[in-house]
């Protein structure tokens, strides 16, 4: 899947909430498995990606669909924004591809799917032929705080591809400084009984909106990357410092 696809669906894409019950054709899953090893990772971290029946996934917000893409991953620091990091590029993919996509937590794979060793379960997307249109038909149907709300900056090109990144319940957890060609990401700092509930899928969030960056970034010829770098990022009180992108 070209880089451009990916970039064009973040202004597109919305939660597929609704599918029709039948499952894809075989051609359509193979095309979908096929882009799993080129997804480029936040860290290096080892994860793996598997489509499973939608009958195998369980939980209260568990969404009725013919397929789902489970994401496992080691446990290690970082690994829930890396997480997020991969699995928007699939989402992205499978809103270009004309597909419904929805990011579901507080669900997980029934004992019958298999973890990798060495590995956890982390979270679970729910995908198909959608019930209508998976697209949004104007940016104005996207329900996100304005740049200034969520950014040390008015207008910036890259920052407004981040701000129309998904994210769970909205909650929409994350601040951006730019600075120069650097772009520091924070996270919104959470007590200990709403990090209990909420740190895991805040921290998948970050990475969803990383991969947006990286995309925006990649459409302007630039070559983001990312790393940590405490001592330029300056503190932001209520939030987490996570990670700096720079040379973009």
């Amino acid at each position: 899947m070209g880089i451009g696809k990916l970039y064009q669906s973040i202004f597109r894409r919305k939660s597929v909430r609704s599918y029709e019950t039948l499952p894809l054709e075989a051609a359509a899953t193979e095309e979908i498995t096929s882009f799993i090893p080129g997804l480029k990772p936040l860290y290096d971290i080892r994860t793996d990606i598997s489509i499973v029946p939608g009958d195998s996934i369980r939980g209260i917000f568990a969404i009725k669909a013919p397929h789902y893409l489970v994401l496992s991953s080691e446990n290690s620091e970082g690994y829930l924004e890396n997480a997020g990091f991969i699995l928007q590029q699939m989402d992205l993919a499978l809103s270009s591809m004309g597909l419904g996509s929805c990011w579901v937590g507080f669900a997980r794979p029934s004992r019958g799917i298999p973890v990798k060793e060495g590995m956890d379960f982390v979270i679970a997307m729910a995908f198909g032929k959608p019930m209508g249109s998976p697209h949004r038909e104007s940016l104005s149907e996207f329900n996100r705080k304005p740049l200034d709300k969520i950014a040390n900056v008015p207008e910036d090109p890259v920052l407004e591809a981040a701000r129309f990144a998904p994210s769970s319940t909205n909650s929409q957890p994350w601040y951006f400084i730019r600075s120069g060609d650097m772009i520091h990401v924070f996270c919104r700092s959470l007590n200990r009984l709403t990090g209990k509930f909420y740190e895991k899928f805040n921290r998948i969030d970050i990475g969803i909106a990383c991969c947006h960056i990286w995309l925006a970034g990649l459409h302007q010829g630039k070559n983001p990357v990312f790393m940590k770098d405490r001592k330029s990022a300056q503190a932001m009180p209520g939030y987490d410092y996570i990670l700096t992108v720079s040379g973009i």
